[in-house]
C-alpha cells in the first residue's frame, strides 16, 4: 500500500526559534500542508495549514488552524478537559500493526494529552512523552490558533518511528461546534481519509508519511 507523504525539508543548525506564533523565516522553506478533510461531516472544513521542518537534533512542526470561534474547555488541566478542546494531533507508529503507536494531542492553550497506545483504543495515559525530548509552544488570535513544537529525533529513534528517513504519521484535528442546547460536539478532521464509516483516527488507513528529504 502507498502511503500518502509530506516531504520535510531540512533546514541547517538551530535556526528556527519557537514562540508559538509560526512566524520564524525558517518555516517558509517548509512545504505547506493543507489538504484537510471531514469525511464523516457535511460542513466545510476551514483552512488548516501544516508544516514541518527538520534538522540534526529536532523534527519541526506547526498547524495554523483557521477559525473563528476557539473553544476551549477550561474547566481544569487534566485529560477530559483537552479531550472536550479545539485541537491538533499528531500520531506516530513504528509499522502498521500500530502495537504500539504514540499520541500527541494539542490544544491551543497548549495543553498536552499524550499517551501510548495499542490496537482496539488501549491507550496508556500515564506514559508521557519524555519532557526533555518535546517542547511546544502556542498562539491565539482572533480568527485563527497556532501551535508550534519541536520533537528531538532522539527520541523519535529511540522509539523506534524513524526508518528509512520517513515516519509513518497521522495528521489530526478536533474541532468542536456548539450545539442548541449548549453542548459541543466534534468534527474529526484528518489528513489521509481512513475510509471508515463512523470518525476513526485509531486505525492502521489513517496514517501517512513524513518524509525526510
Amino acid at each position: 500500500m502507498i502511503l500518502k507523504t509530506y516531504r520535510v525539508n531540512s533546514i541547517k543548525g538551530n535556526t528556527l526559534r519557537l514562540t508559538g506564533k509560526g512566524l520564524d523565516e525558517a518555516w517558509e522553506q517548509a512545504e505547506v500542508l493543507t489538504d484537510f478533510i471531514s469525511p464523516w461531516d457535511k460542513r466545510g472544513v476551514d483552512k488548516i495549514e501544516f508544516r514541518a521542518l527538520y534538522n540534526t537534533e529536532h523534527l519541526f512542526f506547526c498547524f495554523k488552524v483557521f477559525d473563528a470561534e476557539i473553544y476551549v474547555d477550561s474547566t481544569d488541566d487534566t485529560h477530559h478537559s483537552i479531550n472536550n478542546s479545539d485541537r491538533v494531533e499528531l500520531f506516530f507508529r513504528a509499522d502498521e500493526n500500530l502495537n504500539p503507536y504514540y499520541c500527541l494531542e494539542i490544544d491551543p492553550t497548549p495543553r498536552i494529552m499524550d499517551f501510548i497506545a495499542k490496537p482496539n483504543k488501549d491507550f496508556d495515559f500515564y506514559w508521557n512523552w519524555p519532557s526533555e525530548d518535546i517542547n511546544v509552544k502556542s498562539n491565539k488570535e482572533k480568527n485563527f490558533f497556532t501551535v508550534e513544537g519541536a520533537i528531538s529525533l532522539a527520541s523519535l529513534k529511540r522509539f523506534n518511528l524513524v526508518k528509512d528517513g520517513k515516519i509513518e504519521t497521522g495528521i489530526y484535528r478536533a474541532k468542536y461546534h456548539k450545539q442548541a442546547d449548549g453542548n459541543y460536539e466534534p468534527t474529526w478532521i484528518t489528513w489521509v481519509n481512513p475510509q471508515t464509516e463512523e470518525p476513526n483516527f485509531h486505525t492502521p488507513s489513517s496514517f501517512g508519511v513524513l518524509k525526510f528529504m
